[in-house]
């Protein structure tokens, strides 16, 4: 299988390909309602299970509660290799907007959803995702929303804790409470603030799964991107995401697509090898 080639890495005590499947993208405009081909979603799960993904990235706040019933439709009785990730932290107003919902009563809740539309006993991984700000890290305790996140852990319907939208700072709080699996941030060629964090999380032997691989860019930034895949035969996306999988060995991706065509360009991605040259145009993208 083309993902093989990714090579693998260590989440939640399971070695996974590094190239994986966030089902974001499954539900509908802005992640709202249901999707818009409803057999093409389902299609789109199950051709990347048959490529060999292992990993699907998830929540029940997608839609809420569109992609995780997709995935129990598509996937159950779920292969014995596949680790489903899911998050909570947040919940979807009627108008569509992105709300905290921290409190043990609003992650017990959370928890219970994802146990309930994906059909689980016990979730392998959850993130605990931060609302401090919406759009991206900021600092805050996360102490006391973790806590009931740990206290949901020993009653046995949580097997790993991961953490997302997380500062370094709030990682460290976080080990001094439970065994962080992995930190789910937003990370691209244009968008490198985790830099270090990256590095320090590769040191400890913890995965860093990068979301939005290509947000943020500038129409220069895009244009540079575009130049290096013209030249090497690919797509934007697949030299975006061989970059990341270059750039530090604990990266796992989760590119997210309505489309069977493209999930298998994206899955693509794990055969394409840059060449010296394009990695330093890509590395100035950020810099």
């Amino acid at each position: 299988m083309i993902i093989e080639q990714a090579g693998t890495y260590s989440l939640a005590g399971r070695s996974v390909k590094r190239l994986g499947y966030g089902a974001m993208q499954l539900a509908g405009p802005g992640v709202f309602g249901p999707p818009r081909d409803h057999g093409e979603a389902l299609a789109v799960l199950r051709a990347a299970v048959e490529a060999g993904v292992d990993h699907i990235d998830t929540s029940d706040f997608y839609g809420p509660h569109v992609t995780n019933r997709l995935i129990r439709e598509a996937l159950f009785p779920y292969p014995d290799d596949l680790l489903i990730v899911t998050k909570i932290g947040a919940r979807r107003g009627d108008d569509a907007s992105w709300l905290p919902a921290f409190e043990p009563d609003d992650l017990a809740r959370a928890v219970e959803d994802n146990l309930t539309n994906l059909g689980l006993e016990a979730l392998d991984v959850v993130n605990l995702r931060l609302m401090f700000d919406v759009h991206g890290p900021a600092e805050g305790s996360l102490a006391a929303p973790l806590e009931a996140v740990a206290d949901l852990q020993r009653q046995g319907l949580v097997r790993h804790i991961g953490l997302s939208n997380v500062t370094p700072t709030q990682f460290e709080e976080a080990r001094r409470i439970a065994e962080i699996a992995c930190v789910q941030n937003q990370y691209n060629l244009a968008h490198r603030d985790d830099d270090a964090f990256i590095d320090a999380l590769a040191a400890e032997g913890v995965a860093y799964v990068p979301f939005f691989p290509l947000g943020g860019f500038s129409p220069l930034q895009s244009a540079a991107l575009s130049d290096v895949a013209a030249r090497l035969e690919a797509t934007p996306m697949q030299v975006a995401l061989a970059w990341l999988l270059q750039r530090s060995p604990n990266i796992l991706l989760i590119p997210g697509t309505s489309s069977v065509a493209h999930l298998r360009e994206n899955l693509a991605a794990a055969s394409l090898t840059l060449p010296k040259d394009a990695v330093a145009e890509l590395d100035a993208i950020g810099g």
